[in-house]
This record gives structure tokens, C-alpha cells and sequence, in this order.
């Protein structure tokens, strides 16, 4: 049995989506908040159950008889570390046999206000003494396709990033990652760094988006805070603007940066150009 949390979110979704083609429904649990939300998992046949961060009562039953666990990290900044914790500790006393956490590129390492959450969590798995797989996903591409509707309007797209490269890569690509990970063997207490196979700088992309709408976008540089003010003023949560232009700044200094192309290997396929994924939209 293999379980999947935040199984209704965006990337959790296309996790489901890519073990059906590995592996039968029926051995695909659904961890979910809200299971009314998962009807159209239902209706393909993989079991939905209750989970929630936040109420560690509701995951011993949850993980009832799951060998392998994909842990999708928690979107409640701040709090993250103290919910994965417990979805750990639950994982360890159901005696699952992998657990696939979803952390950020070069954890480690990295700059990026996010890592720390990540990196206390990384060090939980390892302590707890369940064998574990590091997903560490880089940038998501869609993470900057958000943008395109107001560049293209306004003829030029905001960033703090100046000219650093971006190894970003669609969320279907990390995952096809996760799923090839939890459903075959040899991969336990390994560390994945993944990445696109290409890279870009923010110039770069506003380019791609001019050529493809037809009209001139160009990239405006700005200050960090001053770029994070402006993602406020456009509607977006305070937590969620100063964590997109940290990761902008840090973006500058190569913290969404990696060419060692591990995430194309594991998934035995080029990942998704830039280019392509603009078009889709």
C-alpha cells in the first residue's frame, strides 16, 4: 500500500495520477483533509482517508497498514515542522518501510528563508530511523507561469532575481519523480537533488513570453522588499510575498540553480522545457 498526504493538492493530485499507471488503484491510499473533496480519487478506485497535520489523532489510523509514504510538505509556513513531526512519528509507530519526504533543492545548504523548515524536517526523517527518500524539488516552473497573464499586460515581469539562473521544472515532472521512487525499490536513504534540465534568468523568460504573445515584456529588477510590496498590493498574503521574493533574492546568489540533471535520470525522460510549459498557457 502506498499513501500519499495532501493527496487533493496540486502536486499530491498528479502524484495519485502517476502511480495509476504504475500500480493498481487498490494499492493507492489518499490522505486527505477534507475526503470530500477526493470523490473523483474515489471513483477511480484508490481508498481516501481523513489526515490532517494539525490533528495527530487522525494519522494512526490513517497509515493502517501502508508500507510506503510520500510526505508532500505542508503549505502553513511556520508551522510546517512541528506537523511533519508528527506525520513522521505516526509513520514510525504504523511501521511504514520508506517514507518520501518533498524538500527543497540543497536543503542542506541553500539560502532560501523556506529551507530551514526543511532542513529540520530532513533531520527528523533521518533521526526517527525510518527509511526515507529526500525529494529535494527545485523551483516549480508553474511558480513563475503564475506571472504571465500581468507581464504580458503590463509589458514587463517583476523580480528581485537579477541574472540568476533558474532550474525550474514542471510539477508533473517531480511527480513523476515521486511516484517512480515510491513505487519501485533501491531507493531508501537516498537523496535526490531535483531539477530542470535547463536553466534561465528572468530576462530570459520575459523574452520567451514576448515571443509567444507577440507584444515587447521585458524584466524589471527590484529591490526585495521592494518587489515583495508590490506582491502584497496585487492580493497576495503577506507570508506568501516575502517568501516569493526571498526566494527571488536567493535565486540571484544560485539558490534555484542545479545542473546534475538527477530528476531527468530518475524519471528517464528530458523534463518539460520552459518554452513548452509557457505555451500551455
Amino acid at each position: 500500500m502506498i499513501a500519499v498526504t495532501g493527496a487533493t493538492g496540486q502536486l499530491g493530485r498528479l502524484v495519485i495520477h502517476a502511480l495509476l499507471s504504475r500500480v493498481p488503484a487498490s494499492d493507492i491510499t489518499a490522505l486527505v483533509r477534507d475526503p470530500a473533496k477526493a470523490q473523483d480519487l474515489a471513483e477511480l478506485g484508490v481508498d481516501v482517508r481523513q489526515a490532517d497535520y494539525s490533528q495527530p489523532q487522525t494519522l494512526t489510523a490513517a497509515l493502517e497498514g501502508v508500507d510506503k509514504l510520500l510526505l508532500i510538505s505542508s503549505n502553513e509556513l511556520g508551522q510546517r515542522v512541528a506537523q511533519h513531526r508528527a506525520v513522521i512519528d505516526a509513520a514510525k509507530a504504523a511501521g511504514v518501510s520508506l517514507l518520501a519526504y518533498t524538500s527543497v533543492l540543497h536543503a542542506d545548504v541553500s539560502k532560501l528563508g523556506l529551507a530551514a523548515e526543511h532542513r529540520d524536517t530532513e533531520q527528523a526523517l533521518i533521526a526517527s530511523g525510518v527509511p526515507y527518500v529526500l525529494l529535494r524539488n527545485g523551483w516549480y516552473t508553474e511558480n513563475y507561469l503564475a506571472s504571465v497573464p500581468a507581464a504580458v499586460e503590463h509589458g514587463a515581469l517583476l523580480g528581485s532575481a537579477q541574472e540568476g539562473r533558474i532550474s525550474s521544472a514542471a510539477r508533473s515532472d517531480y511527480a513523476q519523480a515521486a511516484a517512480i521512487v515510491l513505487s519501485a525499490e533501491g531507493h531508501a536513504n537516498t537523496v535526490y537533488e531535483l531539477a530542470g534540465d535547463d536553466s534561465y534568468t528572468l530576462t530570459e523568460l520575459a523574452a520567451l513570453i514576448a515571443a509567444k504573445a507577440g507584444k515587447p515584456v521585458v524584466y524589471q529588477n527590484l529591490p526585495q522588499a521592494e518587489f515583495e510590496k508590490i506582491l502584497v498590493s496585487v492580493g497576495l498574503p503577506a507570508p506568501l510575498a516575502e517568501l516569493l521574493a526571498d526566494s527571488d533574492a536567493a535565486a540571484a546568489q544560485g539558490a534555484l540553480f542545479d545542473d546534475s540533471r538527477q530528476l531527468s535520470q530518475l524519471i528517464g525522460r528530458a523534463t518539460v522545457p520552459v518554452a513548452q510549459s509557457l505555451a500551455e498557457v
